[in-house]
């Protein structure tokens, strides 16, 4: 897996997908690798028909499935970013020994698919679907309790590059364009400066490149800047286990290092990160995408 793009073709019309596989096959020597698939629901908290509890907004949950994992995104209005605490310490605004329960943004990965429900139901959780299962299995999207589908197909151009290209379609059955996302497999990583936006021209050149040629299409680039997902990656293990590193390090050099030819120190072997752009994190992070694209569309 490799560094990913993803873009919206937001007026594709109903043979988009037909005529980016004449040009990928026609024009860069492509082939079909297989299907692509993606599943969206979405719930909302009922929390505010509660008696005796008032809340100004509802916290919202998305689920977007991609194989075998099912990828979370919780949003609460009411609370406040990572990076809004981080500054308020910073500044020391924030009360003596703050610590939030939780973030506006949650994103959590579970598997096997289902599992969340199964969850929701043996807890007795106030979430409820946004779009109800029908009994009816004359539409896909009604039949699972989806809100809406993405189908399409993965592409091989070369032994580089993956073109994945796929119509979003809603549960009754009207399509909301196209979704396409380019992966350069050599490349595991990206390194931009501290004011770009995620963006690759290498990968906006591809998608560009494989689009048709169609008057008046509306193209719009899917990104995250660095500073947004680090707040989606934060864990609190992983800030916790930084605070206690930091902690011994400041009693290092205020009582200096143990003298001692028996002590063999460990601290200053790295950690394994994450990567961004290879196995599951890669997935996460376009799964994280594909649902903000959505969202910000007003489609979800």
């Amino acid at each position: 897996m490799g560094l990913t793009g993803l873009a919206r073709w937001i007026n594709a019309p109903a043979d988009g997908l037909l005529a980016i596989r004449k040009n990928i096959q026609e024009n860069h020597n492509g082939v079909i690798k297989g299907p692509w698939n993606l599943a969206v629901k979405s719930y909302r908290s009922t929390l505010t028909q509660t008696p005796g509890v008032h809340l100004p907004s509802e916290r919202t949950m998305f689920t977007l499935q991609m194989h075998d994992n099912v990828f979370v995104l919780l949003e609460d209005p009411l609370a406040p970013t990572r990076a809004d605490v981080v500054q308020a310490i910073a500044d020391k605004t924030a009360p003596a020994n703050f610590h939030p329960t939780h973030y506006r943004s949650t994103f959590l990965t579970l598997n096997p698919p289902g599992a969340l429900e199964q969850l929701l139901t043996h807890i007795k959780a106030r979430w409820v679907p946004v779009r109800q299962t029908s009994t009816s299995t004359a539409q896909r999207g009604q039949a699972s309790g989806h809100q809406l589908l993405i189908e399409g197909s993965v592409f091989g151009i070369g032994t580089d590059w993956l073109v994945r290209a796929g119509i979003v379609t809603m549960t009754g059955g009207e399509t909301k364009g196209m979704l396409l996302e380019a992966e350069y497999l050599p490349l595991p990583g990206l390194n931009v400066g501290p004011a770009a936006d995620g963006t690759s021209e290498l990968l906006s050149n591809l998608l560009t490149s494989v689009l048709p040629n169609v008057p008046d299409a509306k193209t719009v680039a899917v990104t995250i800047s660095d500073a947004q997902w680090e707040d989606v990656l934060w864990d609190r293990e992983e800030e916790e286990r930084a605070q206690k590193e930091a902690a011994l390090a400041k009693e290092r050099e205020t009582f200096g290092e143990v003298d001692d030819v028996f002590v063999y120190g460990v601290e200053d072997i790295p950690v394994k990160r994450r990567g961004d752009w290879t196995g599951v994190d890669r997935d996460r992070r376009s799964a994280f995408l594909i649902i903000g694209a959505l969202k910000s569309e007003g489609i979800l």
